[in-house]
């Protein structure tokens, strides 16, 4: 089989996009359901449709492209929404390489039985209420109550987000009810860490993509002031935080290497020169490839949450934002990428995902692969995003290999 696809078509598809949405500050920002994100999304379904593809949508804003056929469907794809000042190929370069795939296949009329499809799932990045609000939806896992009682990053709750769209709470809830069954997903993705340019690898084909807790936690003390009050009686929420910070960074590290722990934000209150801060609100976020070591870290940074606390005259609390498990790759699709890896004669790799991915949602009814391309310097979320176009060339060729013998 000697059909490839057309890096030039794919290479301008992805300069296109990243032109909707481009942020004063040098990245992209298209946040779903943002104007830019809308304005995406409608750029997607035509290029879907002059691709040739039947284009859909269900309640949830997922939108397709697909090849009929029959039995199961044989998927590809990820999302086209980024983080604020994020970066081009985040996402897009998984939703692009399938839409390049299906074309080429729709041109060439070469033969398959299984319906092809290419996904691009809304809200991956976790803008609006938890991660993977797309997908969970297409999967039936979907929460009612985070629906209507979440707020967004950007402090307004979601149902005001809708009103300026054509979907609802109850659209979003009806998605897993719409979508056909699916034999196997596959999403090309940039690794968004160092590993395939430090081993001079173009593929990575991913064995693991690990599970992610989210927590907002909050040490309440009492404010004071800063010049009189004795260090031994103050209740210093600040202090309280850098306690636990360490003590779970060192924990972690030491005793799970490999998992990670992460505060990403924090707001001190009052947060005045002269007062010892009050409260501290701050971001968990922890990650294993176990899902019984997610267990054991979440039982540990409680010790440590309730023995700072005590120690310190403070309180503690949290509320779990999102919980994702992880999850092992199919073992078929690994099969198949690595025999068409040596094939095709691409260096390839197998490793682990600590990002957490639609395939990883699409787990939970089919098989799922993840193909992961080089990125410079291991950055992603970040203008500075940047790939080598051969490397994708590469997955989007891997990716058409097992596309058709998957639908065969």
């Amino acid at each position: 089989m000697n059909m490839t696809i057309n890096l030039e078509r794919l290479k301008n598809n992805l300069m296109e996009l990243s032109e909707i949405g481009k942020d004063p500050a040098g990245g992209i920002s298209r946040p779903s359901f943002s104007k830019a994100d809308l304005k995406a999304r409608e750029w997607l379904k035509d290029k879907i449709s002059c691709a040739g593809l039947c284009a859909s949508q269900d309640g949830a804003g997922n939108i397709f492209g697909t090849l009929e056929g029959k039995g199961k469907t044989v998927m590809a794809g990820s999302h086209i929404d980024t983080v604020i000042n994020g970066g081009m190929f985040d996402g897009t370069v998984g939703v692009l390489s399938a839409l390049e795939c299906l074309q080429r296949i729709h041109e060439e009329r070469t033969k398959h039985t299984n319906p092809l499809s290419v996904a691009s799932f809304t809200d991956e990045e976790g803008n609006l209420v938890g991660d993977f609000l797309g997908s969970r939806a297409f999967t039936g896992m979907i929460q009612r109550e985070m629906l209507e009682k979440g707020n967004t990053q950007f402090g307004t709750p979601l149902k005001n987000i809708l009103e300026n769209t054509e979907f609802t709470i109850d659209s979003i809830m009806k998605a897993g009810e719409q979508g056909p069954e699916i034999d196997a997903f596959i999403e090309i993705h940039i690794e968004q860490g160092p590993l395939l340019e430090t081993e001079d690898k173009s593929i990575g084909i991913v064995e693991n993509i690990a599970g992610k807790n989210l927590w907002t936690c909050l040490f309440q003390g009492q404010a004071s002031h800063a010049g009189t009050t004795p260090f031994e009686l103050r209740h210093d929420a600040f202090l309280g935080l850098a306690d636990f910070a360490l003590k779970g960074t060192h924990y972690v590290a030491k005793e799970h290497y490999g998992s990670m722990l992460t505060i990403g934000n924090a707001h001190i209150h009052p947060g005045s020169f002269s007062i010892i801060p009050d409260r501290v609100e701050f971001s968990l976020d922890f990650r294993s490839q176990s899902g019984q070591i997610l267990k054991e870290i979440e039982k540990k940074v409680l010790e440590f949450a309730n023995d700072i606390s005590f120690s310190r005259g403070l309180h503690f609390d949290y509320k779990i934002i999102d919980k994702t498990e992880p999850v092992k790759t199919s073992a078929r699709l690994k099969d198949l990428m690595t025999h068409f890896c040596a094939e095709l004669d691409y260096p390839y790799m197998t490793l682990n995902s600590g990002a957490g991915h639609d395939a990883q949602i699409l787990s939970s009814v089919s098989d799922t692969g993840m193909i992961f391309i080089p990125c410079e310097d291991g950055i992603s979320h970040s203008p500075q995003e940047k790939i080598d176009w051969k490397d994708l060339e590469k997955a989007a060729n891997l990716l058409l290999r097992v596309l058709l013998d998957l639908s065969a």
